[in-house]
């Protein structure tokens, strides 16, 4: 059996490394610690956790919390390190980064058909296969060896995420659904302002705390895509006449133009969630939620996803990757983790894990095997090849319950009821796909329980 060479050490690199191993795939796991570090490490362990040790929600109202409880299901290896290493987080799962990453280096030493070896890989191996799972900071040379192979208007550096808000939570008798023009019919939900309301929305922009880059974060901002607290600093009026331009729109209630007007866009095909459209930003979290519900229409909003912009490697995955996660134009060259356009700690280990899976399918001359939509590992899958349509392009995610089908057959229920049915329906829908795949005996005790509530 010929081996894959996999090349990045952290979450993703080593789920899939375990992966492939576990199936009888040999590995030779390229990290380029400790001769080398990116300026966000300080540790030689695989799999160090650079910013926070949480890997977020384990309850069932969380869509992380049902990947975690697919992956424990499935037999990941981060999973069962995280576990190990688990420290009291209230409803998340966080761990202690040392015995976390020490017992990651210590499973990938002792598992068979592993071999680690230190180095620095400057550009795409000509060996086949191999996994690229490098992570968001990928060593200069390597991501520019990988914009030639791709082209480099595939390759990003950084992440421009905006707010997502659930749409129960949004007062439906302030806003109204039209386009600009009434192009593209009732497409999008607006909140209009009248003058007082703008000004000190665009004030309070200006004075909010922003997050303040890491020492390691050179981020270049797109004019076509800036912060939102970017284009408030130029003036008054930039974001009237930017994202917030009200041309062409009409309030019904009025029968006049608002003064400014933000617009909101479903996220799923269901509409159970909006994302605020141009409000990428590096305000902090809590200053988001204050800002934002200073929006008319959205004074309650509850966030599914809030804004990001931080420095990132990542490829346009919908342009690029098939249903495998190789790269089209480059046979035998996988994205996992990170790189691919996933976004968070569990996101990148599901990643990793569904790369290695698919490919030691792929090597074993089986059926591929994808989890079915429904879960929350065939969530991740959706995005990556799910071609977007905002301006700005493509843009790495977390797992959301926005990216799941939604619930079919059942009456009406609150957000946190309609959640505990998804979630149950996923682990549901996931126990076959285990079976084909073989996964092995699940690690610790279930996140979450398997049956719904009573509607």
């Amino acid at each position: 059996m010929n081996r894959v060479l996999v090349v990045g050490g952290g979450l993703a690199g080593c789920e899939a490394a375990v992966q492939l191993a576990r199936r009888g795939i040999p590995v030779q796991l390229v990290e380029m610690k400790p001769k080398k570090r990116t300026p966000a490490q300080s540790g030689d362990a695989l799999c160090e956790l650079v910013c926070s040790n949480s890997l977020r929600g384990a309850a069932l109202t969380n869509a992380v919390g049902l990947l975690k409880e697919e992956l424990r299901l499935a037999g990941s290896a981060v999973m069962q390190c995280a576990l190990e290493a688990r420290v009291p987080a209230g409803g998340a799962l966080a761990v202690d980064r040392e015995r976390f990453s020490g017992a990651m280096t210590e499973l990938i030493r002792e598992t068979p058909g592993i071999e680690l070896v230190c180095g620095e890989l400057e550009r795409i191996p000509d060996e086949r296969p191999v996994v690229l799972a490098t992570g968001p900071l990928t060593a200069d040379a390597l991501a520019a060896d990988l914009a030639r192979t791709i082209g480099s208007q595939h390759l990003a550096y950084y992440d421009a995420i905006a707010p997502i808000v659930d749409a129960e939570s949004i007062d439906w008798s302030k806003v109204w659904r039209q386009s600009r023009y009434d192009k593209g019919g009732d497409d999008y939900v607006n909140c209009g302002f009248d003058r007082d309301q703008y000004e000190a929305f665009v004030q309070a922009i200006c004075e909010a705390e922003k997050v303040i880059p890491h020492d390691f974060e050179d981020v270049k901002y797109f004019e076509g895509c800036l912060p939102v607290e970017v284009m408030a600093e130029r003036g008054l009026d930039t974001l009237r006449y930017g994202p917030l331009k009200p041309v062409g729109l009409i309030d019904p209630k009025t029968g006049r133009r608002p003064y400014a007007v933000v617009q909101l866009r479903a996220e799923d095909v269901a509409g159970t969630a909006h994302n605020l459209v141009g409000f990428q930003t590096r305000m902090t979290w809590p200053a988001q939620k204050r800002v934002f519900r200073m929006i008319p229409g959205l004074e309650n909003a509850e966030f599914v996803r809030l804004g990001v912009v931080h420095r990132n490697t990542f490829v346009n995955a919908p342009e690029l990757l098939d249903e495998t996660m190789q790269l089209k134009c480059c046979e035998g060259v996988f994205l996992a983790g990170q790189l691919s356009g996933v976004e968070g700690y569990i996101e990148s280990a599901a990643g990793g894990f569904l790369c290695g899976l698919m490919l030691a399918q792929r090597m074993r001359g089986e059926t591929i095997t994808r989890p079915p939509p429904t879960t929350a590992l065939g969530a991740l899958l959706t995005h990556l090849g799910k071609k977007p349509e905002q301006r700005g392009g493509y843009q790495p995610s977390n797992v959301t319950w926005a990216l799941v089908p939604p619930l079919e057959g059942l009456p009406r229920m609150k957000k946190r009821e309609r959640y505990q049915h998804l979630a149950a329906r996923g682990v549901r829908d996931l126990a076959p796909w285990l079976e084909a795949i073989g996964s092995p005996k699940p690690a610790g005790e279930a996140f979450i329980p398997v049956e719904p509530p009573e509607v």
